[in-house]
């Protein structure tokens, strides 16, 4: 694992990963969406309300993964030490709360219908909204100190702490009464027909595709940043004490 820690040795990997997940995302979203929205059946109950559920349960998905995946990096960072695993959770945290939001405005959508509100205090909305609150937390962490490494550090504890919440959005279906919809996937199978799993799907791996393709773009970025940070450190390190007095008089 610490062969990665090195930038370059990691980019090498990542940079060749780029082009199959923007060519596949390319490629699921255009067959996933016309299937989705178009050739699918409406639900019996929902009609095309549920149509919805393509975008929501996808980015759903997604904010519970990429948050664990911070989580994941954040861990290999305060444990190992880990540079790239830090980079990691770094450029996820953006994404994840992309995804959080869009999951909780296409759940009002879908809910507006379905419940007659936009927004109701159930148990699988609120877990997620504090998903979305956990997210914005640890970007703001992240650069609120003037010491970056302490920074990291901070919003790495939060990220850890912060993952109970994502069994709590999981089962909160099932631990309370709620209004929210079961799960997908449940103990005892899917809970949708199956005519609609394969444009879920579809979307699903579009989704993933496309958060991979902006991982590597936002890796890029960050690894520029840090360079650039460490460039100026060590050019204010490198100016004597003498020039400094000689410039403030």
């Amino acid at each position: 694992m610490h062969k990665y820690a090195n930038p370059t040795e990691f980019m090498r990997i990542a940079n060749g990963i780029f082009p199959w997940a923007a060519g596949l995302a390319v490629l699921l979203f255009a067959v996933g969406l016309p299937m989705a929205l178009v050739f699918s059946p409406a639900d019996f109950q929902q009609g095309d309300a549920a149509r919805i559920m393509y975008v929501h349960v996808p980015a759903a998905w997604m904010s519970l993964m990429v948050y664990a995946i911070m989580a994941a990096g954040s861990a290999a960072f305060l444990i190992w030490r880990h540079p790239m695993a830090n980079l990691v959770a770094r450029a996820s945290a953006p994404l994840g709360a992309m995804f959080t939001a869009l999951c909780l405005v296409a759940g009002m959508l879908w809910g507006k219908p379905m419940w007659g509100a936009y927004w109701v205090w159930d148990a699988r909305l609120t877990s997620e909204l504090m998903l979305l609150f956990l997210y914005i937390g640890y970007l703001a962490l992240t650069d609120a100190f003037e010491d970056p490494d302490r920074g990291d550090k901070v919003a790495a504890m939060v990220a850890l702490v912060g993952s109970v919440n994502l069994p709590i959005i999981h089962f909160s279906v099932d631990w309370w009464n709620t209004l929210h919809q079961p799960s997908i996937l449940t103990m005892k199978g899917f809970t949708v027909s199956a005519s609609m799993l394969v444009p879920l799907f579809l979307m699903v791996g579009a989704f993933t595709a496309y958060y991979v393709a902006l991982l590597v773009l936002r890796l890029r970025a960050e690894i520029l940043a840090v360079k650039i940070r460490n460039a100026r450190s060590a050019r204010a390190a490198a100016v004597p004490l003498g020039a400094l007095t000689e410039g403030t008089s």
